[in-house]
This record gives C-alpha cells, sequence and structure tokens, in this order.
C-alpha cells in the first residue's frame, strides 16, 4: 500500500483552510507480505465499498506461462466527505499511467464531481502525467474517478542482460560519457526523503560480494530485504524516515521500496520509487471483491543503456512483471503523490478510496 499525505502546506488561518489529506494505506489482513503503498485506513475511513480484504495480496499466480502481456482496466476512485461547506479546493493528481517500455496506455480518463472551475494537465519533470483542478463553488463532497485500460508485457532478460556487471555500470554513472547517462545519473544521489549512506550500503554488500551481475546481486538484495522486514501497517507513517523504518526493519511498501533505494543508491548505482498497482488474485474458492485491490510501491534500477530498468519488489520478494502496474516515476515518494491539495473551510474530512484492477 503507498503511504499518503505530503505535511501540509503552512495555514495562515487554521479556522478556515484545512489541507485536504492524501489516501492513506489500505486496510491488509493482520501479518500477511503486502501489495499496498500506504498505511492502514482507519476504522473511521473505511473503503469507498467496504470490503473486507481477503485477496492474497501476493502478485497473482500467471495464468499462461506463454502469454507475456495482460489488459487491465483499472478503476480508482477517491472521495472526500467534509464535516461543513468547502469553499475553494485546489488539487493535483498523478494517478493516470504513462507509457512506458512494458506500458500501453489504451484509454484514461478523469472524472471529479463536483465539476472543475478550471482544469489543466502537463508533463512534470520526470515524465509524469499531471492534473491540477480547482472548485470554487460551495461544496461538502469531492469525489475523483480515475477509469484506464493498459496492456502490461513482461520484459525478457537474456542472459547477456543478466550478465551484466555492477561494477561496470556504477564506474559508468560515476562518469558519464554518453549525454543520456546524465538523466539516469541523478537518480544516484540522495533525494528529500531518501539518504544515502554507509549503513545502508553495508547491509547491501553481501549481496555483491556474492555476485558479479548486477541482476543477480539486486535479486539477492531484494529478497533479503523481503525476509529481514516484517510488513507492518502499524510501524510507519507517511512521515516516518528511511533510517526510521531500516532500524525498525518493519513497515510497508512504501518503506520496503525507499530502503532498497537507499541502499542501491548508496552502491553507487542509479534507482528510482514506482508507484502503480499489483493485480491480486483470491484465495481459492472466493469471488474477486470490486474495491479491494490496492496501491502499491517498488523500484526499479538502472541496468546500462543497451538495457534498461528492472523493476524490483522487495516487499514481496521478487522481480516485478506483469501483474505490476506502473502508473508514476520518481525519485521517491513525494514526486509521485497520487492526490495532493488544499481546501479553504471544510472542517474535517473523511477519505474513502476503492481500487479495482480487472483482467479485461
Amino acid at each position: 500500500m503507498m503511504q499518503s499525505s505530503d505535511p501540509p502546506p503552512e495555514n495562515p488561518d487554521p479556522s478556515a483552510k484545512a489541507p485536504i489529506p492524501e489516501p492513506p494505506k489500505p486496510v491488509l489482513p493482520e501479518n500477511v507480505p503486502a501489495s499496498g503503498n500506504g498505511q492502514a485506513t482507519s476504522a473511521a475511513t473505511p473503503p469507498l465499498a467496504t470490503p473486507t480484504v481477503t485477496a492474497d495480496p501476493s502478485p497473482a499466480d500467471q495464468p499462461d506461462a506463454g502469454d507475456t502481456s495482460v489488459r487491465y482496466r483499472i478503476r480508482h476512485q477517491t472521495r472526500y466527505s467534509y464535516a461543513g461547506p468547502v469553499a475553494v479546493c485546489q488539487n493535483q493528481l498523478r494517478m493516470r499511467p504513462r507509457p512506458l517500455p512494458t506500458v500501453q496506455v489504451l484509454r484514461s480518463g478523469t472524472t471529479i464531481s463536483p465539476n472543475p472551475d478550471s482544469q489543466e494537465t502537463h508533463i512534470d519533470y520526470f515524465g509524469n502525467e499531471v492534473e491540477t483542478f480547482s472548485i470554487e463553488a460551495l461544496h461538502d463532497v469531492l469525489v475523483v474517478d480515475v477509469d484506464s485500460e493498459v496492456q502490461v508485457t513482461s520484459l525478457v532478460w537474456n542472459d547477456q542482460a543478466r550478465g551484466v556487471p555492477w561494477k561496470q555500470v556504477c564506474d559508468d554513472l560515476a562518469t558519464p560519457i554518453d549525454l543520456a547517462l546524465f538523466d539516469v545519473a541523478e537518480f544516484r544521489f540522495a533525494s528529500p526523503v531518501i539518504p544515502i549512506g554507509a549503513r545502508y550500503r553495508q547491509y547491501a554488500q553481501p549481496s555483491f560480494d556474492a555476485h558479479e551481475s548486477l541482476y543477480d546481486a539486486v535479486e539477492d538484495l531484494t529478497r533479503r530485504i523481503h525476509a529481514d522486514f516484517r510488513y507492518d501497517t502499524t510501524a510507519t507513517n507517511v512521515d516516518t524516515p528511511v533510517h526510521q523504518s531500516f532500524d525498525l526493519k518493519a513497515g510497508v511498501c512504501q518503506d520496503f521500496a525507499q530502503v532498497q533505494i537507499a541502499c542501491l543508491r548508496s552502491m553507487g548505482l542509479a534507482a528510482r520509487y514506482v508507484s502503480g498497482y499489483l493485480r491480486t488474485l483470491p484465495p481459492p474458492g472466493k469471488e474477486k471483491l470490486v474495491g479491494a485491490d490496492e496501491s502499491h510501491a517498488w523500484l526499479s534500477v538502472f541496468v546500462g543503456l543497451d538495457h534498461g530498468w528492472l523493476d524490483l519488489d522487495p516487499t514481496n520478494g521478487c522481480i516485478a512483471g506483469r501483474d505490476h502496474i506502473p502508473i508514476c516515476l520518481g525519485r521517491d515518494y513525494r514526486d509521485v503523490s497520487p492526490m495532493r491539495g488544499v481546501a479553504i473551510g471544510g472542517g474535517t474530512a473523511d477519505l474513502y478510496v476503492s481500487v479495482d484492477v480487472a483482467v479485461v
């Protein structure tokens, strides 16, 4: 689950202006390794359809090993109910999928109620589609519904790609000659949320000492984090720093991803944060619950100009595949926060979230 909410902007008039909270982490079964991107939703703010999440939150089994692509319909609905009328609200959304080597965007649309007074779309620095809107009429409910269809294809990593030495990639990034490497190299450094340092390098080092190839080393590190860290929706919140989740060896997928990014960057590699969705399957004999799917977070590491980026999911201890549906990319969670904004009036707000990922 994706953690939610940036710190609210400074409020000169607390009685009049209340920051809009961002979607929290959906509720997960206790002590189950996870698929989501956030903190657990509180009992006071259940998901829209209030489904009981009984689906196994690990990646779904591949129905046909010979079929390398899956077409999905994704519906992500967010609803704010306010204690009083809101006079004005302004928001940014990063919920629409972007074309990637593994993703073909077939369609995507956003419905907002009440109708915005102004609305525009732009592409941010990292290539993500950003929708900005404002509502300047009194309202006590805000509903944002993003409906998309995508085709996700698994990348095939041949022996050559799997054999790229990690030391070679580190050297190429440290002294980039090709201009394309300069865009990649910025993901080597600490970001506003993710630090780098000796403690993360020391944790990662055994995986790199044991394996010469980058693919094998990062896969080993992914599995170690999955084994060493406990998935716990109560251990962290959106503001928990990476060093604290690292010390706790606990958290949710946002924490797992950011810890592994800190480790990889501390080794001199380029790694970026990925937000998206994870297809899950219900337990045998149970029907899939509409609205019970979840946001998810993972990461990707650069393997070289000839091979691109390899996606890794430390929460589930695996290489990301066609069950992982990427939406936005950035340095850390703050770059890809799905919804952020501010409202004048309204008082307290209850948040309801429903996510449905269906194969079509």
